[in-house]
């Protein structure tokens, strides 16, 4: 097969060479590309962006519903003076369902969304090291942001640095505590008392006539003031007769 050759005009090829020189110093002079250089610029993003999780364990009612809850199974719980989570990123996909759910506010957001890590074990937060952000190493002299038009599409650079921070927002949300729909269909199995982790549930003695009424000191199960309505018990009750009513 053979190929002809193709013939061009020195004056054509003259003019397309003179066209990228001056594009080139159009770049250098007036920049309209839309690319950040990363990592001397930084992107500035919204303030719902789903960054590290940080950790206020003074808050933490070890309820265990942010594990219960995770999609990727990415939260581990760990024993320190009481249960606390511990994300692993290399199997968190940053849902932040864990955040939305915790009814104390105890997880919160970062806008802190570049991290680097040095082995997939260091990817496995603990909950000690989520209680603070990590050592930020910052090379960036300048924030970006995106302005998106019908025409155009352009990058707005600002000679400022953008201020990495935690976004905590605490839920308003009525205490609840757990409480026996049915006592007299509870077979005292006692699996609600071994899953709480604040010893809030104990047992009673009591009697049940030939027509389910209660009679002696009580319910078998009673619940006291101790239960913070993590809602494990109601999740562990094989009766399905444990439930969470809001208190005052």
């Amino acid at each position: 097969m053979k190929v002809e050759k193709i013939s061009r005009s020195p004056i054509a090829e003259l003019k397309r060479h003179v066209d990228v020189i001056q594009e080139a110093f159009k770049q250098a002079l007036i920049p309209d590309r839309v690319t950040v250089e990363y990592p001397r610029e930084r992107r500035i993003y919204p303030d719902n962006l789903r960054g590290f999780i940080v950790l206020d364990r003074s808050k933490c009612i070890s309820c265990f519903r942010c594990a219960q809850i995770c999609p990727a199974n990415a939260i581990q719980m760990s024993l320190y003076d009481n249960f606390y989570p511990g994300v692993d990123y290399t199997k968190c996909i940053f849902c932040h369902f864990c955040v939305d759910s915790c009814p104390t506010g105890a997880l919160a957001s970062s806008n802190l969304h570049d991290m680097a890590f040095r082995s997939l074990e260091e990817m496995k937060v603990k909950a000690t090291q989520m209680t603070r952000l990590p050592t930020i190493v910052r090379e960036d002299k300048q924030s970006v942001e995106y302005f998106v038009t019908k025409k155009d599409w352009k990058l707005q650079r600002k000679k400022e640095l953008e201020d990495i921070s935690v976004l905590r927002i605490i839920p308003r949300i009525k205490p609840r505590r757990a409480f026996c729909e049915e006592p007299e269909s509870c077979l005292g199995c006692r699996q609600c008392m071994e899953v709480c982790p604040h010893d809030a549930i104990v047992m009673e003695r009591c009697e049940i006539t030939l027509g389910g009424e209660v009679i002696g000191k009580g319910c078998i199960l009673k619940v006291t003031e101790k239960c913070v309505g993590c809602g494990l018990c109601v999740r562990q009750c094989p009766m399905q007769i444990l439930a969470l009513k809001e208190v005052e």
